[in-house]
Order: structure tokens, then sequence, then C-alpha cells
């Protein structure tokens, strides 16, 4: 089945309140796939963009800890600017979907959770190869 802009979800991330500081949790069932790569995202230059690419088989689960960012996501036929700034949200992006992440705040911070581990051949960083691959 081909990904669409409408197949993306925000994700509530298990949140416990306490007055000495909130405390989120992403385990067991959270995210529908098994973590294989963590990264983060941090000290990203005022006006810079960050992503521009797609993946074939790679699902990604986005978190902004910190700050805000805006992701924008495409599939060749929509688009839709997300803006993440709530550390127990997180948006979940499904292979085949073109991002870009943009607007950083000032000491933003992107947590992003993989399903796979790196593996150059899995990323599209070409627009029009998108296209042409999502047609």
């Amino acid at each position: 089945m081909k990904s669409t802009i409408e197949n993306l979800i925000i994700l509530n991330i298990p949140k416990i309140e306490d007055p000495r500081g909130n405390l989120a949790v992403i385990e067991k069932d959270v995210i529908p796939f098994k973590m294989k790569r963590v990264y983060y995202l941090f000290d990203v230059p005022s006006g810079s963009t960050r992503g521009g690419h797609a993946h074939k088989g790679l699902s990604q689960f986005l978190i902004a800890l910190s700050g805000s960012f805006d992701v924008i996501v495409k599939d060749g036929k929509n688009e839709k600017r997300i803006t993440l700034n709530n550390p127990s949200k997180g948006l979940l992006i499904t292979p085949g979907i073109w991002r870009e992440l943009e607007n950083f705040s000032s000491g933003a911070v992107c947590l992003v959770i993989a399903s796979e581990v790196y593996k150059a051949d899995d990323y599209i960083e070409n627009f029009h190869e998108y296209l042409r691959y999502n047609s």
C-alpha cells in the first residue's frame, strides 16, 4: 500500500505527572515497531533545514524533546506542515513519505526513533526521484 500523509498520526506518549517533574515513557506498544536506532538533532542553526528525504522501508517516530520545530511531509500529491512542540506527543512517519524539518526554535531537540539501523540504500534524497519512486 502506498503511503500518504493521511496515514500519518500524532501518538500520545504515556506521561506520569509529578509535581517534581513529569516522566514520559516509550515502551511496549507505544510505537508500532521495534526500535533499532535512536538519534537526536540539536544545536540546529537558525534558518537551517534538516531531513529532505524519504525512506523506502524505514518508519520513524519524531518527538520535540525541547523547543519546537516544523515537519513538512509530502506524499507526491499532498503536503502538510506539522508543528511538534510537546514532549508527550510524537509524529509517526511511515515509509514512502518525504519529510523536511525546519523552523527550529532556540534550544530545540528532535528525538528520532527508527525502525531500522542506518542503510544508505533506504534513502531517497532527490525529490524528483522520490516522485518517480512514489508514483
